[in-house]
């Protein structure tokens, strides 16, 4: 057989990208897979090629090897990127990419409903680097321009919120942002560029967290941060800067997880929406947060924009003790009390972002419940939710 590469493979599907991006068997002696490559010193043959070390392919571990180069070159591919560079977690990827795009006395503007340790890392590291944030509704679309500074260089949106699932106009905030010269960062770990292809919509750094659907198994921390063109090089200059690299194991493992994503994201999204609706018709349930509900305050954005969604999603109860919570929660079986989401297990928590939200209220009418709906029976997890419920009833 010949070998595809990413030019012939421009126009052939997302699923057969996955399975053929960043593998090239030729070179790890005809075996599928990219092994492990463990190490930090790389070899010179001669004096020459020593002292030209910085334009070989391989210089040291922490410059990359040929196994974080197979998944930074397949992610780049899937992602329509000039460029991406691996992290050992999803924070650490938001960390960088906002280091990538700041400097000292700049101002950054973040959705109000980003990720609560994106807030503790603005709020606290970047404060020390004289770094301003300013929170913004994240339902502005292109009213963000009244937010816009002079020294305003980026502008961080994640779509669909983390936990209240806002969607964000993606597309319209970037115009704004670029007018004015500002960089988009973007958390696309919810859709993945499979649902958003990030950099097509105007992104110029996006985040994912391996952790979650590039892993679907809940046994690895991951981070990847993709640029565009214009930002690739800053990226890496950044990466070199701090060498915050991913562990070989966990690299290896994203790479086996690369090959089946879109399947399990597909049936991640129709197990989630079928397990939505299901909740949306429970008397106990006040609001189900899932943007491709037909109902959803932001479906039309996420019509346009995104071509799937995956099973996070959210819900209001109707009002109810802290007791008839903890009853609920504490005797389901099938979904795990867990502060992560993307693997094959259901997982739920509940949470409240009233306690930190700053340019938007959050007052639901009852107890918010993020669930993460896995791979069992979608018919044996609605068994389970049914007996959790009998029990929340019985402490009204």
């Amino acid at each position: 057989m010949t070998q595809s590469t990413p030019q012939s493979r421009k126009n052939m599907r997302a699923r057969t990208k996955l399975v053929h991006a960043g593998r090239e068997p030729s070179e790890q002696f005809g075996y599928v897979n990219t092994p492990i490559y463990r190490g930090s010193t790389v070899l010179q043959p001669t004096l020459a090629a020593l002292e030209a070390r910085h334009s070989a392919r391989f210089t040291y571990g922490t410059h990359g090897t040929p196994t974080t180069e197979a998944l930074e070159l397949a992610w780049s591919e899937i992602a329509g990127a000039a460029g991406t560079v691996l992290t050992p977690s999803g924070l650490a990827a938001i960390t960088l990419a906002l280091l990538t795009a700041l400097k000292a006395g700049d101002h950054l503007l973040v959705a109000d409903s980003a990720y609560l340790p994106t807030r503790t890392f603005c709020n606290g590291f970047l404060r020390r680097m004289n770094i301003e944030t300013t929170y913004y509704d994240p339902l502005i679309g292109a009213g963000i321009e009244a937010l816009m500074r002079a020294n305003t260089k980026a502008v961080l949106v994640e779509a669909p919120g983390s936990q209240s699932f806002e969607m964000q106009d993606i597309p319209a905030i970037a115009e704004v942002a670029h007018r004015h010269g500002a960089c988009v960062v973007m958390d696309n770990t919810w859709a993945t560029p499979l649902f958003f292809p990030p950099h097509e919509r105007g992104v110029d750094l996006a985040v994912e967290a391996g952790t979650k659907y590039l892993s679907g198994h809940s046994d690895l921390l991951l981070g990847l941060v993709s640029a565009n063109e214009h930002w690739a090089k800053p990226l890496r200059q950044t990466f070199d800067f701090f060498a915050m690299c991913a562990g070989p194991e966990d690299v290896f493992l994203a790479l086996r997880g690369l090959r089946s994503m879109e399947l399990r994201l597909r049936e991640a999204e129709r197990q989630g929406l079928a397990l939505a609706r299901w909740l949306r018709g429970r008397a106990e349930v006040s609001r189900v947060l899932h943007p491709a509900l037909e109902d959803d305050p932001g479906h039309a954005i996420w019509k346009r924009d995104f071509s799937g969604s995956s099973g996070l999603f959210s819900v209001i109860l109707k009002p109810a003790p802290k007791a008839a919570l903890a009853a609920l929660l504490d005797n389901l079986q099938l979904f795990g009390l867990g502060y992560s989401w993307g693997g094959y297990e259901s997982l739920v928590i509940p949470f409240d972002c009233s306690r930190y939200r700053t340019a938007t209220k959050w007052q639901p009418e009852g107890p918010a419940l993020r669930f993460s709906v896995g791979l069992e029976d979608i018919e044996d997890l609605k068994e389970d939710l049914d007996r959790g419920f009998a029990l929340f009833r019985a402490q009204l």
